[in-house]
């Protein structure tokens, strides 16, 4: 990168930075509990609206994994959401009702909550649909990969996300809250994938999957994207760009090796696709609160009416994340 472009990252990387500051005003606290974050903490950071249902298994997971306390953000849920969190003790709570939209689909909130706490913390920036599968996380915690990612001098883990999805309808089954959701939704496609690279900041840039050739047929550069770097040694001069697609500095994009070679990656298992998903995208197009006035919602509306089977002759059912490394989808990289 010249000069100019590198000058250009800088300003841009202290815009955002300004905007995080500016929107941290639409935050109130309803439960800070910041003051027993420890150090070495692992944090989660998350923003949600109404996704109450989803929370016990979402904090039981990453509890499991080392998490030791989640910064949530509730965007002006009416469903028990924020009142189930504040009874967290190992969460801090922060309520608004400003538009999603203008905080840049949450990205500023996080990016303050981050500068403001997560400053020399591992941080794991996460959906409440998304759930981190890395190498060996089945029998080594999140801190043996934090503690390896240090000692290797790497500061971003990138995961690719999974849309995980049920055989048969997706209305067929109901979910019930705490409920494992991939007890339900155990099946993706290991296949139907393309990849490139994003010339400016230089992460990867990959789309496809069952919501490619379900909902954005016609369209598929139009297609969501499932590249993510979620998991970031914070320090308060970094910030996301787009969700947690990219980051600034540009070198925490960098999610592979120069000369051939590949770093160790995770999957986002995705349990959007569950009984929910209905309501929830009616819900998202009333609030024309996502990019491009809601049209991802639009498609899987509409989707969901015609096709709302995912499954076909080529899915996969989970088994665990070896199975996910054969098919190329995740890398230990030299992580042994």
């Amino acid at each position: 990168m010249g000069l100019i472009s590198s000058y250009r990252m800088r300003l841009q990387r202290k815009r955002w930075r300004l905007r995080a500051l500016w929107r941290s005003r639409d935050l109130s606290p309803v439960q800070n509990r910041t003051a027993r974050i420890g150090r070495g903490d692992i944090l989660a950071c998350v923003c949600l609206r109404n996704e109450r249902i989803r929370l016990p298994y979402f904090f039981d997971y990453y509890r499991k994994l080392g998490v030791r306390h989640f910064l949530v953000i509730d965007n002006g849920s009416d469903d028990g959401s924020r009142e189930w969190l504040a009874d967290q003790p190992d969460a801090s709570v922060w309520t608004t009702t400003a538009s999603y939209k203008q905080a840049r689909y949450g990205v500023d909130w996080q990016n303050w909550l981050l500068r403001r706490y997560g400053h020399g913390h591992w941080c794991l920036t996460v959906d409440p649909d998304e759930f981190l599968v890395y190498p060996f996380c089945d029998t080594r915690p999140l801190r043996a990969l934090t503690d390896w990612l240090d000692a290797s001098s790497i500061r971003a883990f990138a995961a690719m996300m999974l849309d995980m999805y049920p055989k048969g309808r997706i209305d067929e089954q109901a979910y019930a809250e705490g409920q494992d959701p991939f007890e339900i939704a155990c099946w993706f496609d290991s296949g139907n994938y393309t990849i490139k690279q994003n010339s400016l900041l230089g992460n990867l840039w990959i789309q496809g999957g069952p919501r490619a050739r379900a909902f954005f047929a016609g369209a598929p550069q139009n297609a969501p994207a499932l590249n993510k770097i979620p998991l970031v040694r914070w320090h308060r001069r970094y910030v996301y760009v787009s969700s947690t697609h990219m980051l600034l500095p540009r070198g925490l994009n960098l999610a592979y090796d120069e000369w051939g070679g590949e770093k160790a990656s995770g999957c986002l298992l995705h349990a959007k696709f569950l009984h929910t998903m209905t309501t929830k995208a009616d819900e998202e197009m009333q609030r024309r609160q996502h990019f491009a006035a809601s049209a991802e919602y639009a498609a899987y509306r509409d989707g969901l009416k015609a096709q709302p089977d995912l499954w076909c002759k080529w899915s996969e059912k989970y088994i665990n994340w070896r199975q996910l490394e054969i098919l190329g989808l995740m890398s230990k990289g030299n992580w042994a």
